[in-house]
């Protein structure tokens, strides 16, 4: 290896360590982020419940699912740049927050439906994200946000309600976040070769 192919590798190198750490501060702050979002913006509040937005017609969800698509991205580039390891750490370590942070009346519910839809859904993205990304999103997808919906709403609120909206909009989120990814992942298997893009210009 020449000096300066060392030199680009670990400059690629530190560049992927820095946006894996910031990924993992953005996936850590997704949950106490959304904690406040859904008790304070949405188009409709219910009093002694969460902020709404609709996802349907004629059907709403609690506004925390708009932080479901980022959390997807965010947790898979945490597990992409810095290993599996570090993405259980922030899935942890932002329950942990979550409880500390969180409006007395959400906490429980918060806490424990963002740490075990995150491990649900983990443990179903795993296996499938290398061989199948496509069928590893939208399944994960799927089991965390019913897993989340049913946890954060009969412990948070002591009702179901919104659970088909929340289910839903959580699952469109996942479903434009994992679209997000596959063109992204697909940009950096395929990339255009320099003499491809001074043919084109």
């Amino acid at each position: 290896m020449t000096g300066s192919t060392r030199s680009m590798f670990m400059q690629n190198f530190i560049s992927q360590r820095a946006l894996g750490w910031l990924s993992l501060i953005l996936f850590i702050l997704t949950i106490p982020v959304g904690n406040w979002v859904v008790m304070n913006v949405g188009l409709v509040c219910v009093k002694d419940g969460p902020c709404l937005i609709p996802v349907a017609p004629n059907m709403m969800a609690p506004s925390a699912v708009l932080l479901a698509g980022f959390a997807l991205v965010l947790r898979d580039a945490v597990q992409s740049l810095l290993g599996k390891r570090w993405t259980l750490f922030a899935i942890v370590v932002g329950a942990a927050i979550s409880g500390f942070l969180s409006d007395p009346v959400i906490v429980v519910g918060s806490t424990c439906a963002f740490l075990f839809s995150e491990l649900a859904d983990f443990a179903v993205y795993t296996p499938l994200r290398e061989r199948h990304l496509s069928v590893a999103i939208v399944a994960s997808g799927l089991v965390g946000s019913l897993v989340d919906s049913i946890i954060f709403l009969s412990l948070a609120f002591g009702s179901l309600e919104f659970i088909a909206g929340q289910v839903l909009g959580k699952f469109w989120m996942s479903l434009i976040a994992g679209s997000v990814l596959m063109v992204y992942r697909r940009c950096r298997t395929n990339p255009v070769s320099a003499d491809r893009v001074a043919t084109i210009s």
